[in-house]
């Protein structure tokens, strides 16, 4: 098998990569070494192997070998479960930190979970109910210590903004609340699935740069909805684009704003600004910017009441149900075409939700650092949302904010999440009535605060300068969500990350290497200008797979590399090409059409007396070209451990010709 080290590593000194039978002494070769061929596997053998490399690559089965039956049922229920795993080493002095944790990312989760249950057109309570009972079921099954979970501003939005496009929320009330709890049904069953089945790979195929932008123009869209509450409007439009927004707004100036509103609402947003300030100023401070938003809340509804400011048009709250969740299993459509749209919907808000928990999740336990099980997080953040689904819950998944709070707090274990969550009950079940004359533009205000740390400009401008085409994938998303809608711009950051992918994997970098002087290593002669040419012979390099969408271009790519060195060559009257080296290390694998495609490269090259020449096929590839028998076809002399020996060995006999 063929050693996969690059030219500079000596062939002796390499890793024990070479199988049996390839360590013998070879004349032919100038280290002793010949190229060697991977033992032949039965192609049931390979395909299986393959599988399991794909969608068991951390090999969840290895606890559970050579153990009695017993401890294979406890391992498999602390998987599930991991709090009977960490549960056993609980202690007071974790539960000290916990319960500091949970006691603050409370008081910043209740004024938050009601306002975003506003972007997502629900009741007050809805949003209170999403913050007790996923917490409960994610504390007992996710694997993350950090993470807070509820309502999050981008999911509540892009609910909304979905969920409106079959029922209106006012006039078809209940028929909204069910197609919302049969959305957030379908996104657990999605979450879980992706999980149970091990594909949580999908969700990278949202890109980095693609998030950024979609997060910042999801922000700017959250803000901009909240203008209604926060200028006191009361005809508002139900779009969510920019120019929609803003002709609404500046078409209500004289007659829909309401000054008392207006300072309610920016008095307070820049008590929540100034907060965040302070806090990110002094980290120990962390707790002012978390206190801030209750804080607002308390002042505003205190301000309101004694000043009866709501007939004076200042629009409150008004009435949040009191009680904990109610069952809603009935209210989930199980048949008719109502289960496709909810279907549809869930799987978006799902697959965002996941994305953007699976993100924070792994920050911090990059921060602490542990391990998060990926598919583990999917299968317990699928579960709280199908249980939340039937207790009149909408889709919950991972904060940032309350998450940064949590972690900054000093938190222990998902412990925090369940003493949230008793703060949540304890709102719904006795302070609930106090929320009454709360402002609507406290909320606004609020939600203001919060989404403002979705837009990371300073990401932005990183990725402008490390990759242009990474840009435009933030740009395209940013400006879909902002002047056309979310699941618009939702769209173009799916789309533009897979015609990334498209466009790397059809058009692969190849390069043309030379050697640096002294050295018996070959490399991009653009990136290192000394690299010389070898008189009579092209090295060139492909850098990556060869399959069927980018074989022709391989194959052509070389070819031009061959037409436009051999004209040089005539221009300044040397000798041509005789031999062609295709340096295969980077080449992980190959398919049917790629080895069509170097036959008939092959072919070509013979037509003009050139040779073709292989250095350090992985052992993928040589096994494939060796079942295809182009090995016997090119000539086993003709395949080298590296350029370095191809050149060796070549080298001589070209200049004897010449």
């Amino acid at each position: 098998m063929v050693h996969p080290a690059s030219d500079e590593a000596w062939v002796k000194d390499s890793e024990p990569a070479i199988v049996s039978g390839s360590r013998q002494n070879d004349a032919s070769s100038p280290s002793g070494y010949k190229v060697g061929f991977p033992p032949k596997r039965k192609l049931v053998t390979q395909f299986t192997d393959r599988l399991k490399e794909t969608f068991l690559g951390d090999d969840p089965l290895r606890p559970y070998k050579d153990q009695p039956r017993s401890r294979k049922f406890v391992l498999g229920l602390q998987y599930l479960f991991p709090i009977f795993d960490w549960g056993r080493n609980y202690n007071l002095k974790k539960f000290k930190g916990d319960a500091i944790s949970g006691l603050t990312i409370a008081s910043l989760c209740i004024p938050q979970d009601i306002g975003y249950s506003k972007l997502a057109y629900l009741d007050p309570q809805f949003g209170l109910y999403s913050s007790f009972v996923p917490p409960l079921v994610y504390a007992v099954m996710g694997s993350s210590r950090d993470i807070a979970i509820g309502p999050v501003a981008v999911v509540s939005l892009l609910l909304g903004t979905l969920l409106q496009n079959e029922f209106d929320p006012v006039k078809e009330k209940l028929q909204y609340e069910r197609l919302a709890f049969t959305a957030t049904f379908f996104a657990g069953i999605t979450q879980a699935t992706l999980g149970f089945f091990r594909l949580g790979f999908l969700i990278d195929f949202l890109s980095h740069a693609a998030i950024v932008g979609f997060m910042a123009g999801a922000a700017i869209t959250i803000a901009l909805q909240q203008l209604k509450g926060f200028l006191g409007i009361k005809n508002f439009t139900k779009e969510t684009d920019i120019i929609s927004v803003m002709k609404s707004v500046w078409g209500s100036v004289h007659h829909g704003w309401n000054w008392q509103t207006i300072l309610i609402g920016s008095s307070f947003l820049a008590f929540l600004l100034f907060a965040k300030y302070i806090g990110k100023k002094k980290k120990k401070l962390f707790w002012i910017p978390a206190i801030a938003p209750l804080i607002s809340v308390i002042l505003s509804t205190f301000f309101v009441y004694i000043t009866r400011a709501d007939k004076d048009g200042v629009a409150i709250v008004q009435h949040i149900e009191k009680g904990i969740n109610p069952s809603s299993l009935h209210k989930i459509f199980f048949d008719g075409p109502n289960v496709v749209k909810g279907f549809k919907i869930g799987a978006v808000a799902g697959m965002i939700g996941l994305t953007e928990a699976i993100a924070i999740g792994r920050t911090f336990a990059g921060m602490k650092d542990y391990q998060l099980d990926g598919n583990k997080e999917m299968l317990a953040l699928g579960t709280m949302n199908v249980v939340g689904s039937m207790t009149s819950c909408y889709v919950a998944t991972g904060s940032f904010s309350r998450s940064a709070v949590n972690y900054m707090a000093g938190c222990q274990t998902a412990v925090s999440n369940i003493v949230m969550s008793l703060i949540v009950l304890l709102t719904l079940e006795v302070i609930t009535p106090l929320f009454k004359y709360t402002p609507n533009a406290i909320l606004s205000s609020i939600i203001i605060s919060a989404v403002i740390g979705l837009i990371d400009y300073e990401a932005a401008l990183l990725i402008w300068k490390i990759d242009k085409l990474d840009f435009i994938a933030c740009m395209g998303a940013f400006f879909g969500v902002v002047f056309k809608s979310v699941e618009i711009g939702l769209l173009i950051a799916v789309a533009i990350s897979l015609a990334k992918i498209l466009l790397q994997v059809t058009r692969p970098r190849t390069a043309l290497l030379g050697n640096l002087p002294g050295t018996t290593i070959y490399r991009n002669t653009e990136q290192y200008p000394e690299a010389t040419k070898v008189p009579g012979i092209l090295v060139v390099r492909v850098d990556s797979a060869i399959y069927f969408s980018n074989s022709n271009y391989v194959k052509e790519r070389i070819l031009r590399w061959l037409r436009d060195e051999e004209d040089q060559l005539k221009e300044n009257n040397l000798p041509k090409i005789e031999h062609l080296i295709v340096e295969m290390s980077p080449v992980i694998d190959i398919d049917t059409s790629g080895i069509h495609a170097l036959e008939e490269l092959y072919k070509s090259l013979a037509k003009h007396d050139i040779k073709l020449v292989l250095a350090n096929p992985g052992p993928v590839v040589m096994e494939k070209l060796q079942s295809s028998k182009f090995t016997e076809l090119i000539g086993q002399d003709n395949i080298f451990l590296t350029v370095g020996e191809a050149v060796m060995t070549l080298a001589p006999k070209s200049r004897e010709e010449a």
